[in-house]
């Protein structure tokens, strides 16, 4: 029941053209050392699903995006990602936006099993005129019309969490988990990246226990990447590295772009990223944001 891998050991279980989501939500909780990894490999022409941040913009920058499918990519205090903002003006890469409820409701089809989900989310609005995937239908109980959200089916979900163990068993300790479990259960296979490496004994309690969002089954493989949400936050561990993301925004605008940035950071191994950003104790200190 050891499910521990390098993240170069879940790089190479992706594929060309696969639908990959993306767990955590803007600048937070981002699997960001396996986006690094994929920055790192040859993969092309992803699927990418994500309540989008830098996640998004990196391997748009890098040419790894087929096509998007989105409800916002932002920083937060950066309200429109850069990288991804040169990436749609430029026509680079396709997408499908949708409202986060919508988004929302297709990984719950993919992780119900079912082709779609009715709802009154996006009826007279462009979400329906610009996505042609997505169609309406008359319901079968009274004159409404419904809008009929499809399943996000997800080949690959990559996940960013605080505690795990080599079972499988993942725990998020922050305010909130965000979509996390619908992206674990929408996907084929989830690969999850955790702070902590914990001994199983530690969800005996019940404090440890609640934290946990979805079954470890659904787990296909853990990477211990302390640190491992950078520059993206990792409550309760670390805030997001405003500096940091303020330099890599600003690259969008760099005669060197993005490739200057990389050339800067990336390195070939997670260590070579870390040791470039000032080592895991100046990761550790980055207050979180207060709202």
């Amino acid at each position: 029941m050891d499910k521990q891998m390098t993240a170069a050991e879940v790089v190479s279980q992706l594929e060309d053209g696969m639908t990959i989501g993306i767990g955590g939500w803007g600048p937070r909780r981002k699997p960001m050392a396996l986006v690094r990894e994929i920055l790192r490999s040859d993969l092309k022409d992803l699927t990418l699903v994500s309540y989008g941040g830098a996640d998004v913009g990196m391997l748009c920058a890098a040419g790894k995006v087929k096509k998007l499918v989105f409800a916002f990519v932002s920083l937060d205090f950066i309200p429109l990602e850069a990288h991804f903002r040169k990436a749609r003006q430029s026509g680079s890469i396709e997408v499908m936006e949708i409202d986060e409820g919508m988004m929302l409701l297709g990984l719950r089809a993919a992780a119900w099993g079912l082709p779609f989900i009715p709802t009154e989310i996006g009826l007279g609005t462009d979400i329906v005129t610009k996505n042609p995937d997505i169609k309406l239908i008359d319901s079968p109980y009274d004159d409404k019309e419904w809008v009929a959200m499809p399943a996000l089916n997800l080949d690959a979900s990559l996940i960013h969490v605080d505690h795990a163990d080599a079972r499988g068993v993942c725990q998020i300790s922050g305010p909130d988990h965000y979509m996390d479990d619908m992206f674990a259960r929408a996907a084929k296979k989830t690969y999850v990246s955790c702070d902590e490496l914990v001994d199983s004994s530690y969800f005996n309690s019940p404090e440890q226990a609640r934290l946990v969002f979805w079954e470890r089954a659904a787990t296909a493989g853990v990477v211990h990447i302390p640190g491992g949400a950078h520059p993206s936050s990792c409550s309760p561990l670390y805030g997001f590295d405003v500096p940091h993301f303020k330099e890599y925004s600003a690259a969008a605008k760099d005669e060197a772009g993005f490739g200057g940035y990389a050339d800067k950071y990336l390195g070939a191994s997670e260590a070579d990223y870390q040791t470039a950003v000032g080592g895991l104790d100046a990761i550790r200190q980055i207050p979180l944001p207060t709202y």
